[in-house]
């Protein structure tokens, strides 16, 4: 596995790859890499000719400062996995090659509206970092294909939005949410959970789960009152020990909300939810 900590060294084994009419897959991450970044690595080994994997902490993305400095940096150990699966490179960058004039005098990136909602209404600024950094990788790695896990589903939609907005040449694919034996979705921030906290994190997915159940059990005829399984999701979360921020069903592509009659036209739905669970904060989704 190559690795390169400058664009200039990168961009000319990206090159020579492009010449011998290779097709180049991206992959950014944080690090504290899992078996979801892995199953990332492996779609793109599917999708591509060769995969480029990128590990860089993005602080703009962050509103907390608490939570970049206790974000995990595990560079040895992600760069073994990655090597493990044979990733054909990995780029970590430092500050100074994604933020050459420095992060506050940075060119800023910004969807409007989808980033102001759900997740962005909770952390103000999170999706302006993400599209700002997606940008800035896409732009230096110049990929056919970016792959994008499904737990995030809102910035999946905002970056897709992004690249069709700004008529970037590459494709976006989203890889299904890679989930533990309980259905947990796995994230780099479950770590921040204790053993006991661990084993009370499936009810976010038994919530969602149930509101899929909801959903689905209803007759063509019913006008099912979405606002109704969201409260109710809301308060069984609340019950089960965690500090819900929101349960919203939305469309799965634009992040409509859905219309009194519980319809929206065109578009698959997914029920959306992040919540506290002691020092962390959790996100998932299903689709119903």
């Amino acid at each position: 596995m190559h690795s390169f900590e400058t664009i200039e060294t990168l961009r000319a084994r990206v090159s020579a790859w492009r010449r011998a009419g290779e097709r180049i897959a991206l992959v950014p991450t944080m690090g504290n890499l899992h078996a979801g970044h892995i199953a990332l690595i492996r779609r793109a080994q599917d999708v591509a000719d060769r995969v480029v994997a990128s590990i860089y902490v993005n602080p703009m993305q962050f509103n907390d400062v608490v939570d970049l400095e206790r974000y995990p940096v595990t560079r040895a150990q992600d760069c073994a996995q990655l090597q493990a699966a044979a990733c054909d490179a990995v780029y970590l960058p430092d500050a100074v090659q994604i933020y050459p004039f420095g992060m506050d005098n940075s060119t800023r990136v910004i969807v409007p509206g989808l980033s102001e909602v759900l997740d962005g209404a909770f952390r103000p600024g999170h999706f302006t970092g993400v599209t700002t950094v997606v940008t800035k990788l896409i732009n230096i790695v110049q990929p056919d294909i970016a792959l994008f896990g499904e737990k995030d589903l809102q910035q999946l939609i905002v970056i897709r939005r992004l690249v069709a907005d700004l008529q970037i040449p590459v494709q976006v694919q989203a890889v299904e949410t890679v989930r533990e034996a309980d259905g947990v979705a796995m994230s780099s921030r479950n770590s921040y959970l204790s053993p006991d906290e661990r084993r009370r994190a499936g009810a976010l997915y038994q919530v969602l789960a149930s509101v899929r159940g909801r959903w689905r059990q209803r007759s063509a005829s019913d006008a099912v009152d979405g606002r109704v399984l969201e409260q109710a999701a809301m308060a069984e979360l609340a019950e089960l020990g965690l500090r819900p921020e929101y349960v919203s069903i939305r469309g799965g592509e634009d992040l409509t909300e859905l219309s009194p009659h519980g319809h929206i036209r065109d578009q698959p739905l997914y029920v959306l939810a992040a919540a506290w669970l002691g020092q962390a904060r959790l996100i998932d989704n299903l689709r119903l």
